[in-house]
């Protein structure tokens, strides 16, 4: 038996008459879906384009449908904007490292084995990049005044770097000895 139900349902999917509906379910006892197929098989109605599917209650489906896409749509832009904020996060986890790294150790100035001054290398790397103009020449300078620097601290443990150091405050003084050599022999002619 047809249900007026069904023949609304039907209608309502496929745009047929009242009698057309209830005419297409008698023939199928009732089942809308083998209905709609006779239907279009009838070329009665047109199949859809995308060559689907139909639906039983399109608009729910179209609304479960549409939230679907736009939960699928906020997960997408949730995971882009998680994603960015973990790259920042990364960033900042990255960069305080490195700020920790230089607070630890430290830039030794000696001079006669005498600890001059000691600055974080986070200070000095700072010196470097916005007083380099005035940082560089003092350094060199200080070599040639008998200065000698170092790197301490429990992330600089390679002693080559030191000794690199040590090499250059060498070199330095050589200079300056052969420089004031040079001076005298002037002198004494």
């Amino acid at each position: 038996m047809v249900t007026i139900e069904q023949v609304e349902k039907l209608r309502k999917h496929t745009g047929v008459s009242y009698e057309e509906a209830k005419k297409a379910l008698e023939e199928t006892n009732g089942d809308v879906l083998e209905a709609v197929i006779n239907l279009e098989k009838q070329n009665r109605i047109k199949p859809p384009n995308e060559g689907g599917q139909y639906q039983s209650s399109s608009g729910q489906q179209q609304n479960s449908d549409s939230k679907i896409n736009e939960t699928s749509d906020e997960n997408q832009s949730n995971s882009n904007s998680t994603s960015f904020g973990e790259m920042i996060g990364r960033f900042f986890r990255w960069f305080g490292k490195i700020v920790h790294k230089g607070n630890t150790n430290s830039f030794k100035v000696m001079k006669d084995n005498e600890k001059i001054m000691a600055i974080p290398l986070t200070a000095m790397v700072l010196l470097l990049i916005f007083a380099f103009w005035l940082v560089i020449p003092l350094v060199i300078i200080g070599l040639f005044f008998g200065y000698r620097y170092w790197f301490e601290g429990p992330e600089v443990s390679n002693p080559s770097v030191n000794r690199a150091m040590d090499s250059v405050a060498d070199a330095a003084e050589s200079l300056k000895k052969d420089f004031t050599n040079g001076m005298n022999d002037k002198k004494g002619e």
